[in-house]
Parts: structure tokens; sequence; C-alpha cells
């Protein structure tokens, strides 16, 4: 009988109206009631036992002094620790062996998931649990030295916004190291927007290139180009800018050349999500005061790995966009890349579900008025239905290929002269690409980028 009481104040948790008086529950009792909420939930659940509610917010992260305790046995001690802590107790289920953890948790802001990321490393903890989003987001990633160049077309589609922001956020968790930032839409303003952008996230010295010679008056998708000369009402900038007016933006080709000549060999990934017009001039300059290599010798032994957002594979034999805006660069690049180098393309439709909404991009920056991205949303765009294309390359290259994503098998992609991806099947070759995923995959990796995007 007292199992059956126990259950139903277990169900009731979850009613609303459920007191204050109702919910006041002994340890003793506390303890058969969690012991039978493996039942009621599955899937996991994360309940505040003080106040016997089931937290709404948070990023929660389990202790190591309790990791283990699966048995009914173990609860009155995961039970005391949390009393002694935070409060809060999380169970899940591992699917591998059918048990069913319960554990002391540590609740973080959800606007501080780099430390809560490093709290779970330090406790040996495989993931950081997001609430609101009911997301896992993995922790016990292996701790590499990514050296990233983002190339990038600031200054039209806004995903590249969104992709810098991924960046320097996974460079306040560690994750990898933006060397520099080329621009390879020609205008100042594209790089000044950068440069904002730099300031704004924290990182006002990540050297800026700029295109000299690239596609001429391409076109502009979301004209957000001028959000670095933004205004208050009393004619005062609203955001900083370390370059500034009378400042001096190195060529992208020769940003590259000076980056790649100062670090180890076979140590640089490059997130491709523009024009390859700078990598394309890149690969055919000749010896500088940087390098004494020419640019395909440069590339060779310095780049790892590239990771770029298009192409058009499988059934579909349509143009790419990016390849054919500036085709006779875009020819000439994948002409002389190494064929040593390893390639990771990130068709469109992999980001055709991932919808990022003027509204949810506002709301999820109201913590703040003084923001770049969500002024752009605010005053100088419509809602032109922005799909998250760019951010997929930059997620690619910093967790991995095992992680995230589906990736073809290896091959070799040629590209034609009309702007078409072909791709041969070859276990040698050095390309591979992403493979769309389902609706829970979509909505996985959006709500995952919507954290990133709130943190501060």
């Amino acid at each position: 009988m007292k199992r059956i009481v126990l259950l139903l104040a277990a169900l009731a948790l979850t009613l609303p109206g459920f007191s204050q008086q109702q919910k006041k529950v002994d340890d003793k009792d506390l303890a058969t009631t969690l012991w039978i909420m493996q039942d009621l939930y599955p899937e996991g659940f994360t309940i505040d036992i003080d106040k016997m509610e089931f937290p709404k917010e948070g990023l929660m992260v389990s202790y190591e002094a309790t990791q283990d305790h699966f048995d009914r046995s173990q609860l009155p001690a995961v039970i005391k620790h949390a009393r002694a802590h935070e409060g809060i107790v999380g169970g899940w289920r591992d699917p591998d062996t059918g048990l069913y953890y319960f554990d002391s948790t540590r609740d973080f802001p959800e606007d501080s998931l780099a430390a809560a990321l490093a709290f779970a490393r330090e406790n040996g903890q495989h993931s950081v649990f997001d609430v609101k989003r009911g997301i896992n987001v993995k922790s016990n990633y292996e701790q590499q030295d990514i050296r990233i160049i983002y190339d990038c077309d600031m200054g039209s589609s806004t995903d590249d916004l969104f992709a810098l922001m991924m960046l320097y956020r996974y460079m306040d968790m560690k994750r990898c190291t933006l060397l520099g930032v080329i621009v390879d839409r020609m205008d100042r303003a594209n790089a000044d927007a950068v440069d904002v952008l730099n300031n704004y996230y924290g990182y006002p010295d990540i050297p800026i290139g700029l295109e000299q010679d690239g596609v001429k008056d391409p076109r502009i998708f979301i004209p957000y180009h001028n959000m670095a000369y933004a205004r208050s009402v009393e004619g005062k900038p609203l955001f900083k800018r370390s370059v500034g007016d009378d400042g001096e933006y190195l060529d992208g080709y020769k940003l590259y050349r000076k980056l790649l000549a100062r670090q180890p060999d076979k140590s640089v990934t490059i997130a491709s999500v523009g024009f390859v017009t700078c990598l394309s001039r890149l690969l055919q300059s000749g010896p500088d005061e940087y390098s004494p290599l020419t640019g395909v010798q440069l590339v060779q032994k310095k780049v790892k790995n590239i990771y770029m957002m298009g192409g058009v594979f499988g059934d579909s034999f349509e143009h790419d966009y990016n390849f054919t805006a500036a085709i006779d660069y875009s020819l000439k690049f994948f002409e002389l890349l190494p064929k040593d180098i390893d390639i990771v393309f990130s068709p469109g439709e992999v980001g055709d579900p991932l919808y990022y909404s003027a509204a949810d991009i506002i709301s999820d920056m109201d913590w703040t008025d003084s923001h770049p991205i969500k002024w752009i949303y605010e005053f100088l765009v419509e809602d032109k239905f922005q799909k998250m294309w760019d951010p997929l390359a930059v997620i690619n290259a910093v967790e991995g290929d095992d992680i995230f994503y589906e990736l073809s098998p290896r091959g070799w992609v040629t590209l034609t002269p009309t702007g078409e991806t072909d791709f041969e099947e070859d276990p040698q070759g050095n390309a591979r690409y992403q493979i769309p995923g389902d609706e829970g995959w979509s909505d996985f990796v959006l709500k995952y980028i919507r954290l990133l995007s709130i943190q501060h």
C-alpha cells in the first residue's frame, strides 16, 4: 500500500497546483519515491528534492562522488550528498547496460556552458544536460590542439555570423584556437563587421584578412554589411572596433600565408563557408616575405584538413552557388589543392531544415540591449528564413567527424566548368561529405546552436 501511495506522490509531482505542504517527503520515503520514478521516467529526470519540483532550465552536471549509484541501497548516499550541495538529483538509464543511475547533480545557469563543461570534465562526466532544450552536450571530448582559420563571405547571409559566434564560444570552452578570419567578399564594411564581432566576443586581436581581387558585385542575400557603422540617436558608435576607419586589412591570401608560415606542420584546419577566392589565390601565390614556399607547398606543409560549406551530392546535378559565383577561382582551387589534404563538404541540404527564426534570435539574446547580431535582426533585416548552413562546417571542424555527422564514404570530388560537384567513391580519396540527418538530428543541432548563442 505504501508503494502505491509513494507512486501517487511521484505522479503528483507533475501535476499543477501540487502544494508545497504536500511535497514534503522525508529521506526514507524520498529514496523510495526516486526508486519508483525510474519506471515513471524511463528516459530520465531531474528533480529539486528540497522543493520537490522539476527544474525548468539550467545545465545539469553530475558529481563524481555519486556516479555509478544504481542500486536501491545506494540512494540514501545520493540524497545525503544532494542535501549537502545543490539539492538536485538526476536519474538516467544507460542504454547499453539497462541500469538506471541516480546522481547528485550541480545546476549551472544556462548561459554558463563553458563552466559546466569544465566541471563535467573535472568530475569525469560524459555530458552536460540542458534542461530547457532537453539535449545532452558532450563533455568527454578529447582535448586537441585545433587551430582554425575561418574563411567566410561575411556581409550577405547571416549564417556566417553564427558560425563565427560558435568559434568564439568554442574558444571560451578551450576547444580551439581561432588563428584568423578571412573575408572573401570584397568591401571593407564586411571586414569591419568581423572587427565588431571580434571585439564584442572578447577577442579583439584576432587578425582579419580581406579579399582585394575576388568576385565583383556578388549577390547580397541579406544586407547587413553596414552593421559596423551603427550609431546611437546621439550619433555615437554602437559597437567597438579595433582596426578603425584608418586601419588597413591585409589581403586575404596574404594573411593566409602569414598565418600558415607561423604554424607547426600539418596543424591548421580551414573552415571555409564562402567563396574560395582567397584560397585559390593562396594556392597560386609565390614565395614572399612570409615564406619561401609557393602557395601549394605552404598549404601542403601546414594544412591538416578543410571543412567546406558547399557542394551538391547524391542524385542531384545542381550547381553550387559558392563555387559558381567565382567559377574560375573555384576550378583553380580544385585543380591545385594537394590531394593528401582531407576535405569534408557540408552540402546545403544538410542545413536546410535548420531554420533559426528572427523571433528566436532576438529572444535568445534578450539578456542584452547591445548585441550586433540582435541589432541586425531588429533594425536591418526582415525574417528571410535564414538557414544555419555555415555553422555545420564549423561544428564538424571542432567536434570531429564521428560525433554529430554521418559522412559519406571516401572519394574524390571534381568541379565541372558549370559548378557541379562530381563525387567518385574511392577508399583512397581525400573527400567526404555530410549526409543529411533526420528530424530529431536537425532539432538537436539547432538547439545546440541556440545554446551557444545565449552564452555570455
